[in-house]
Parts: structure tokens; sequence; C-alpha cells
């Protein structure tokens, strides 16, 4: 415990003090409570956190809930949580915290079913409630525990906060609740956990989709910060060529995972730098033809890195392709039109435009009409117009925030630059080939 720091171990002891004044009034009932039914329950969710995943504790706890008092239902999780499986130090620590976390979470629960107490599958809706609850206050006091102890930052320890919880509450709510109508049915106990199988199963699967996103973000930040290892400015380059890209495929109508695969292009669009010299990116002066050519190869390069990654597929497309010119001039295969991918289409956009409203080692920022003016010039011939469209659609509803303040080594500004004839906006990103 003393390992942790002040604000981790304040946390600790403030949830288990508010656990235990939760519970407190069970006790002091006496045989008010069905202490067989929180016995059993009790039993049943110790055997489920000894599973790996601990897939069927949480449905247990939300039976619990429907089925005693909200004091009651606080002490079926502890005997479990204390014995249950723990994989890392502190032991004593950890079991004590899913203790008090459980614990408030059946509590908080089984409250708000008890706002309204209907027969049957009549109280579908408080059981659905009890349960978005229950997982809700899961996951802040997880989210918390990793900003306390770990020290991840916020926005990190709590994505996807609301739409995470959604999936239990669907599944486990209306299970729980037959669970519990089944207990106090004719057939009791032993029919309502023949329910628990199945509650655990969908428990597994969600838990599955849960690592599976967990290895996917752990895969993109791996990638960024071996990135931002390469080359800061590249990193938040890269970041705000995904918001952007996110920005454009919003006005064209993309949604849900396709908008999330947008914003992974945009985030990993320029991946393929760690394989091009760092003197390279950081150079002042003109590029030589040849540095040059080096530097187009990063489109490779990132396509190769990605390649076995199979969620960016389709971003996959864009990091090879976001050099691709509507005229056939781009790189690195010549495209034309509609043979480039609308990923790629998209982030060339995106990636101009914060080329053009950056503070670069060779170039000062440009004011954001500045920059739309330009990217309209070049569409038709560089760009999408439909793409070029949609950013200065969606500018003109949300905005662009201000560029942040390059290090004093970024803005040495060069004299002597071998920029390109014709569209400007094309030598934004780069000197013939994106820096």
């Amino acid at each position: 415990m003393w390992a942790l720091p002040a604000t981790a171990r304040a946390l600790v002891m403030g949830a288990v003090l508010a656990a235990a004044l939760c519970a407190a009034p069970a006790l002091r009932a006496g045989s008010g409570v069905s202490w067989a039914t929180v016995a059993l329950l009790a039993a049943v969710c110790a055997a489920a956190e000894r599973l790996p995943r601990r897939s069927l504790a949480l449905p247990v706890l939300l039976t619990a809930a429907f089925l005693l008092p909200p004091a009651a239902a606080a002490l079926v999780a502890v005997p479990g949580a204390l014995v249950g499986r723990v994989e890392r130090p502190p032991v004593a620590t950890r079991r004590l915290w899913h203790a008090a976390q459980q614990s408030l979470a059946a509590w908080a629960a089984s409250c708000v079913f008890a706002v309204f107490p209907l027969p049957g599958l009549h109280a579908l809706p408080s059981a659905l409630a009890a349960a978005l609850v229950c997982a809700l206050l899961v996951a802040v006091l997880d989210g918390a525990i990793q900003v306390t102890a770990e020290h991840r930052p916020p926005h990190e320890a709590w994505r996807g906060l609301p739409t995470g919880s959604l999936a239990p509450a669907l599944v486990h709510g209306p299970a729980a609740l037959l669970a519990a109508i089944l207990w106090r049915g004719a057939y009791g106990p032993a029919a309502a956990l023949l329910v628990l199988l199945p509650m655990a199963l969908s428990g597994r699967l969600l838990d599955s989709g849960r690592r599976e996103r967990a290895a996917q973000q752990a895969a993109v930040r791996a990638l960024v910060q071996a990135v931002d290892l390469k080359d800061r400015y590249t990193r938040a380059h890269c970041e705000r060529v995904g918001r952007a890209s996110v920005l454009i495929a919003r006005e064209l109508g993309m949604t849900g995972e396709r908008l999330e695969a947008m914003r992974l292009a945009g985030v990993l669009h320029d991946i393929g730098k760690i394989g091009v010299p760092t003197r390279l990116l950081r150079k002042d002066g003109p590029l030589t033809p040849e540095e040059r050519r080096v530097i187009e190869l990063h489109p490779e390069y990132g396509h190769e890195i990605v390649r076995g990654i199979a969620f960016l597929d389709e971003a996959r497309a864009a990091i090879l392709h976001h050099h691709e010119r509507l005229d056939g001039k781009g790189y690195p295969h010549g495209l034309t039109g509609h043979q480039i991918p609308e990923f790629a289409r998209v982030v060339a956009v995106a990636d101009a435009f914060d080329a053009m409203t950056s503070n670069r080692s060779y170039s000062r920022a440009r004011p954001v009409p500045v920059a739309l003016a330009e990217l309209h010039r070049c569409a038709g011939s560089h760009f999408d117009p439909r793409m070029v469209a949609a950013l200065t659609r969606a500018l003109d509803h949300r905005g662009w925030g201000p560029v942040a303040p390059a290090d004093a080594s970024d803005l040495v500004l060069s004299t002597s630059r071998n920029v390109p004839s014709g569209c400007s906006a094309e030598a934004a990103v780069g000197r013939g080939g994106e820096r």
C-alpha cells in the first residue's frame, strides 16, 4: 500500500471506507437479511473470481442487486474479491481495492433497481439502468486508479467510457433479471444458477472484444511513440492530420468503425518516416535529388511496417498512397483519379492543410483561409475537389484550433529552397516529398 502514490492511497482507502459504510446497515439488520441468499451468491461470486478474466462476476453482482437490499448486495462481492486471482503485486492492495470497487458497484445497482420495484419482466428498464450504473461505476473507478497509481492521462484512462459500459449493461442486465426472477420462483436458486452459464459465455465474448480493442490501442500507441522518438514534429503533425481527416470524413458521412479507421489512417500516415534518416527530416537547406528519392520511400516503408496489423487494412492503403495525385504525377505508383483509395485522398488533403498551417523548420504557418484557398487552387490536379470542399465545410462549422508554438530549433527558416513550381500546397508537405 505504501508503495503507491499518496493520491492512489487516498483513493483506495476512501473506496474501502465508502464500501464499509454502504454494507454496515446489513450487519446491523441481523436476521432481517436473507443470509442464505447472501452466502450462496457470495460463494458463486467467489468461484467466478477464480476464473480467467472474471467473466461471471458482474452478472452475479447484478443478480444480487436485484434480489437483495443495497447493503446486503454490497457484501456479496467481498469474499470473492479478497480471494480472487491477482496477477501483479501488490496483491493485498489490489484485492482490497477490487473488493471495495465491486461492493460499491453492487450497492449502487441495487439502489437504482429499488427506485422502481416492478414485478417480473416489467422491471426490465430498472434492470438496464442498474446494470449501466454498475458498469459505469466500475469503469470510472478503474480509470481513477490508473490515473492516480499509474499516472495515465485522464483522456486515455476514461476513453470510450459511456459506450464501453453500454454493452455489459445490455447483455448482463436482462440475464441477471431473469436469474433473479427464477430465484424467487417455483424452481428456486438451482434454476437461477443455470442462467449464469450463458451469461458467463457472453461475458467471455465481451472480454475478448475488450482485449482486442486494448491490443489495437496499444499497437497504435507503440507506433506513435516510435515516430515521436524519431522526430517530435512528425508526431504532432500526424496527430493533427488524424484530427483533420476525421473532420473531412464526418462531412462525407463516415461513422463508427470506419471513422475510427480514418483517424488511424491520418495518425499513422507518416509512420514510414521511421525508416528515413533523421538528418533528412530536419535538414534546413535544399534537398538533393538523391535525398528527395530517399524521403519519397516513406509511404512504402510505412506500408511494410503495418502490413501484418489486420485492423489497419483500409488505413494501410492511405499510408501507401497519400502522396498520389489526381493527375498521376504523385508517388509511389503514379495512380490517377479514383484509382487512388478514398482514405488516401482524404489524408492527402488533411496532410497538406496541416503542413501549410504549421510552423516547420523550413516554412512559417499560413493562415487557415490562405491554406484553404491554396487547396482549392490545387483541387482537380493534385487533390480531390470533394475532399477539399468537405474540409472547407467542416472548418466553417467547427473551426480549427490554434497552432501550438514550435520549438525554437524548429523555427529556423531557410532562404534557399528547391520548391517545385505549380501547386504550393504540394510544396508545403515537402520539397518534392513530404518532410
